[in-house]
């Protein structure tokens, strides 16, 4: 059931035929898995066809933009609401990601509990467990099949090391008065029983995670927001977002300009493209992997019957899942920051970096065998300069965005999502008051010292790890180093 009208933008009125409603939407073929395993025919949408005026105007329609449209549209349904997009619907991150639907931020409870308290840092936690169940109600009520299956994270802890890494975890967990019904401990006989990996000696395990199908989500959540009268323009590219001068903010596009009472950011990694905005967001390269479904032996050996979500302690940060159709979708970082922002699809594959997660892979789960990797894939994801994502809004200027997630955003977003409806059109709520709002991160270090720092960032977990692998023993001055470039 729809939200009954609340507050809108102030001024804003819905002008009968103004514009026609769009109803199918386009998946290019190639750009993951996900995209490729989607059970529809899609049609292109078309561009913005000249000058529009709307009452809020979004600019892409990854999840961010695409859950802000849902819930303003349910909030108000007379809102004229306007997405464009440069390329399709879940071009970016939202139809290529790891799939999982988690709890997780970027930033840690103590890092945010420093400029924001204790209780605040509680509460962001909780929102996001809350925001699971918020989608789970979502993709239930508007029949998106996204193959949502909650079984929770485990992490494996595969050398002594990562152990303690996994056990400081749960300290700082249990310091914010968080019990084992948030995280605990799986000893090791526990954890072989979810996910059987080489090595294994331990494992966390937290039930705040669903695997999902991600492109199935975006171009579910696409056509949700099209019932409700949202346009989606794609293939229309914006130049600049323009703060309000008197006559309102705008998007300029190479097809028209897109006038609003609020245009609303939600290009993540992509917001490197626009110059005003060159150093906000650092585009790094997340990349990932599929294997040919699995047999049944497979599964009988390893286990992960519910579907857990799966990463471990190392420091190159690396994540997976089983898919619906039991395949093992698996990506990691490492891939190399680009020159001056730079993003292109020639970078969604580098073949060093697709073979050492087979490696990886294989090494974890030497059953797989000569299992045939059947894609492989990525793109980019967005970093804020301190690792905090944001939500933010101002009436003056009429511009609004999300964003900063570090690969974090398939449940960051559907919080943005709610946030920014409620902050636009004034709806006092507990989630407009959580310590992301107005959050500002200061910008990246221009050309070269960005490219320095940040390939310094994506290559010392390596050598990281290898210490650890090589001596058992926790590796300090590179984690240290680690720690001062990313600030946390």
């Amino acid at each position: 059931m729809d939200a009954p009208a609340q507050r809108r933008p102030a001024g804003c009125t819905r002008r009968a035929g103004s514009y026609s409603r769009a109803v199918s939407t386009s998946a290019p073929a190639g750009l993951s898995l996900w995209n490729d395993t989607l059970d529809t025919v899609w049609a292109p949408r078309p561009p913005l066809g000249g000058d529009l005026v709307a009452d809020v105007a979004i600019v892409g329609a990854g999840f961010t933009g695409l859950w802000t449209a849902y819930y303003l549209a349910r909030r108000d349904p007379s809102l004229r609401i306007v997405v464009v997009e440069r390329e399709t619907v879940g071009f970016g991150a939202s139809g290529r990601n790891g799939g999982w639907s988690s709890a997780l931020l970027p930033m840690s409870l103590s890092a945010m509990s420093e400029h924001s308290g204790r209780e605040s840092a509680r509460r962001m936690h909780q929102a996001m467990i809350e925001t699971i169940d918020e989608i789970e109600r979502v993709v239930t009520a508007e029949g998106i099949d996204c193959h949502f299956r909650r079984g929770g994270t485990v992490t494996a802890a595969r050398s002594a090391a990562q152990a303690a890494r996994l056990q400081a975890e749960i300290d700082e967990f249990r310091s914010f008065g968080l019990g084992e019904e948030h995280l605990r401990w799986l000893e090791r006989d526990e954890a072989i029983t979810m996910i059987a990996t080489t090595k294994l000696e331990g494992a966390t395990f937290t039930p705040h995670c669903a695997a999902i199908h991600p492109a199935r989500l975006v171009h579910g959540l696409a056509a949700a927001v099209e019932r409700r009268g949202v346009v989606i323009h794609e293939h229309t590219t914006v130049s600049r977002i323009v703060p309000d001068t008197g006559h309102g903010p705008s998007a300029v596009t190479d097809r028209g300009t897109l006038r609003a009472h609020c245009v609303v950011r939600g290009t993540e990694a992509f917001t490197s493209t626009l110059h005003s905005l060159k150093r906000r967001i650092a585009p790094v390269y997340s990349l990932m992997i599929a294997t040919e479904p699995l047999p049944q032996e497979f599964w009988d050996e390893v286990g992960w019957h519910d579907r857990q979500t799966f990463a471990d302690a190392r420091r190159m940060v690396i994540y997976g899942q089983r898919t619906a159709d039991d395949r093992i979708a698996f990506g990691g970082r490492g891939a190399p920051y680009h020159f001056g922002s730079r993003i292109d699809p020639r970078f969604d594959v580098d073949d060093e970096v697709h073979r050492a997660l087979h490696r990886t892979l294989r090494d974890l789960f030497p059953r797989l065998g000569d299992a045939a990797i059947t894609h492989r894939w990525g793109g980019p994801i967005g970093i804020a300069r301190d690792w905090n994502c944001s939500v933010d809004h101002d009436p003056a200027s009429g511009l609004a965005s999300a964003g900063g997630y570090v690969g974090d955003g398939v449940s960051t977003t559907n919080l943005a999502g709610r946030t920014l409806a409620d902050l636009i059109t004034s709806t006092p709520s507990e989630v407009t008051t959580l310590p992301w709002v107005g959050h500002r991160s200061r910008s990246w270090e221009p050309e070269p010292l960005r490219w320095l720092g940040i390939n310094s960032m994506v290559r010392l977990p390596v050598g990281a790890d290898e210490y650890e692998e090589r001596t058992g023993r926790s590796e300090r001055w590179r984690s240290a180093l680690l720690r001062r470039v990313t600030g946390h």
